[in-house]
């Protein structure tokens, strides 16, 4: 039955969301399309729900082909990011389409934030619980690491930081999520992100 509301809840914020914010997404299509090519959009295959793939979708922040110079964004350090991207990343707005995806039903509002498959493959067998469940916009760990491309940047290895400390910690946090997943927690954690990111723009 939580899973039933939850996914009733999906559809009601997701399509608000969309209505609401449409002009923003006009304005910051537009921004992103003038200041360098390489298209609105950037899509990414993630690893979903019961180890399934799909293509999320995000407004593009970084060059063109940046992807093949690595999958990790390290903060200030990374020049592969436009100006325009760094502004999207900082409020998270470049996360905005992925409304969409959560009306398809591949993700939900809340949820594990889903992972390439090079590192789900990392995953223990205790860790691959997080699949249990529909990955999410935003999440507990989503919130404790909200700056973690700043984070990385202070690290001489980034990616090794990421697979040996933040990725196990996050894991951790979506793990307790997944053990006692409800709407009224879900809500909870929507209202903290919303503070959150209106703590960054005050």
């Amino acid at each position: 039955m939580q899973l039933i509301i939850k996914r009733f809840f999906d559809i009601i914020f997701s399509l608000g969301g969309i209505i609401i914010l449409s002009p923003f997404f006009v304005l910051i299509a537009i921004a992103v399309a003038l200041e360098s090519r390489g298209g609105i959009f950037f899509k990414q295959i993630r690893v979903g729900k019961d180890g399934v793939d799909f293509c999320l979708y995000k407004f593009r922040t970084m060059k063109p082909n940046s992807e093949k110079l690595g999958q990790l964004t390290i903060g200030a350090r990374d020049n592969r990011i436009t100006r325009m991207g760094y502004f999207l990343r900082k409020y998270k707005l470049d996360e905005l389409p992925q409304l969409f995806n959560v009306i398809v039903g591949d993700m939900s509002m809340v949820g594990p934030r889903p992972e390439v498959r090079k590192y789900v493959n990392l995953y223990s067998a205790e860790q691959l619980n997080v699949l249990k469940v529909k990955p999410g916009i935003t999440d507990y760990a989503s919130i404790c690491y909200f700056n973690e491309n700043d984070l990385l940047a202070q690290s001489t290895n980034p990616e090794q930081t990421y697979i040996q400390q933040i990725m196990p910690d996050k894991l951790r946090i979506n793990l307790e999520y997944v053990h006692k997943i409800g709407v009224l927690q879900d809500f909870k954690i929507i209202l903290i992100t919303a503070l959150r990111i209106l703590n960054i723009i005050s």
